[in-house]
């Protein structure tokens, strides 16, 4: 007697398991939108999966070495940089962005010069059709014979193909696209997603493939699918960018064989991705000059200081209660910032409607820019404008203290080498000025920041 499968309805944005359908309560309750649930069969109902045995054997941690070929230069310096010195043999990486942000040709101007340097690389085009693909190729000046294309979509034909094909590396694009014919759920599911990273992870350990997987993001931001993919995978990458800017920054936020904190920057253009190799210079090319509420600051991304121009307008308020608009900032601190600027700097900023934004388009998070926001606001509220050629750098504390900052002498360095010849940090950061690269002003507190830069 065969046993019968088990129905199992699973939510799609979070898993949730249910023996019965209907919505899940906790997207419902977290988010308000009615996540459907999926059926799934049971593990014993699914055809047999195809095992890739490895000859691999335990050993001592001290016979385990690891050679210079366990490394593929992908030919990007700026890909390179962020997946830790090139991708690693036999590792899946899981790369995801918004539709049209340029994921699919950033991966294949990467397998071009992969094809050339360990062919051949399996391209698997699971949304587009190939002459389509051979159309971007044609635009980008792709021509590689290492580089084999092939439109297909079950994953069981490609994992049968891997035999005979032998690729040094394998481009799936994308994960929401592919599936196992065994399974019943259409692709994209969270049982198609999960079976097929699954299944993608063992070909890439049993086989040492390098592979790359693309992935989309849903409206919140995160990658679509289950959240265990994220643990499937080895590095997860996130190729972000303003549709109205040239540039896009691919960013990781997991990676084993690497830093997280390494970002590489690009710039989209009618030839494709290309590398920039000065990020600073970039984002500074339309600073104005002499403009009150324009403030540099550095954000350290991993060992590269990236310059930043802050912007801030204060306006009075035409309504009761003031507005506060964050772009490119985390809105929660740079509204902590403007009470610590009222309490103790004496601006009365619960009248004035305050608009904070990164220019073109970038981003900083660190604590370090903190003390450049409130300067910004004091300068437009103040409009008197803050000298050009200062840098200024400082975590705020609630009681109006600067905080030291990691990486100063790094940043001053970034900012020399572009002009600048100031910078005012905090005071335990200032050291021996007569070893840094500019003129060092140390500051204690707030008021001391607002004095030696606004007088």
């Amino acid at each position: 007697m065969t046993a019968r499968a088990a129905s199992v309805y699973r939510c799609q944005q979070c898993g949730f398991a249910s023996p019965k359908p209907g919505t899940c309560p906790d997207c419902r309750r977290a988010t308000g939108d009615l996540v459907p649930l999926v059926e799934e069969r049971a593990a014993s109902a699914r055809g047999p999966r195809r095992a890739v045995t490895s000859p691999e054997r335990p050993r001592s941690l001290r016979e385990i070495s690891l050679e210079r070929g366990d490394r593929l230069a992908t030919g990007l310096g700026e890909l390179d940089r962020v997946l830790g010195g090139g991708v690693v043999r036999g590792s899946l990486v899981l790369i995801g962005g918004d539709p049209g942000i340029g994921k699919s040709t950033l991966l294949l101007q990467a397998a071009r010069a992969l094809a050339r340097a360990a062919p051949p690389v399996l391209y698997i085009s699971a949304e587009e059709s190939a002459a389509q693909v051979k159309m971007r190729a044609d635009r980008l000046g792709i021509a590689a014979d290492g580089l084999l294309l092939w439109a297909e979509t079950d994953l069981s034909a490609v994992q049968a193909a891997l035999d005979d094909v032998k690729p040094r590396a394998l481009i799936v694009d994308s994960i929401q696209t592919v599936y196992l014919p065994e399974l019943e759920s259409a692709p994209g599911s969270v049982t198609q997603v999960r079976e097929c990273g699954a299944r993608l992870m063992t070909l890439a350990r049993g086989l040492g493939v390098a592979t790359f997987l693309v992935g989309h993001v849903t409206k919140e931001g995160a990658l679509a699918g289950p959240r265990v993919l994220e643990h499937l995978v080895d590095t997860v990458l996130y190729f972000e960018g303003e549709s109205h800017h040239a540039y896009r920054i691919l960013r990781a936020v997991k990676n084993r064989f690497g830093s997280t904190n390494e970002i590489g920057v690009f710039e989209m253009g009618e030839r494709g991705l290309a590398e920039v190799a000065n990020p600073s210079g970039f984002f500074l090319a339309e600073r104005p000059q002499g403009a009150a509420g324009s403030v540099i600051v550095s954000s350290l991304e991993g060992t590269r200081p990236l310059l930043l121009e802050l912007q801030a307008l204060v306006a009075r308020a035409s309504f009761g209660t003031p507005r506060r608009t964050v772009l490119g900032a985390d809105y929660n601190r740079v509204c902590l910032l403007l009470a610590v600027l009222e309490k103790l700097g004496g601006m009365p900023l619960a009248s004035q409607d305050v608009f904070v934004n990164v220019a073109g388009g970038g981003r900083v998070t660190e604590p370090a820019a903190d003390l450049g926001i409130v300067v910004a606001t004091a300068s437009s509220y103040m409009d008197r404008a803050v000298p050009g050629d200062a840098l200024v750098l400082g975590e705020v504390g609630l009681t109006g203290e600067v905080r030291a900052v990691s990486g100063v002498e790094l940043r001053l360095r970034e900012a020399a080498a572009l002009g600048f010849r100031r910078a005012v940090v905090p005071r335990s950061n200032a050291g021996d000025g007569a070893k840094l690269p500019l003129e060092v002003r140390g500051v204690a507190t707030v008021g001391e920041a607002l004095d030696a830069l606004l007088g």
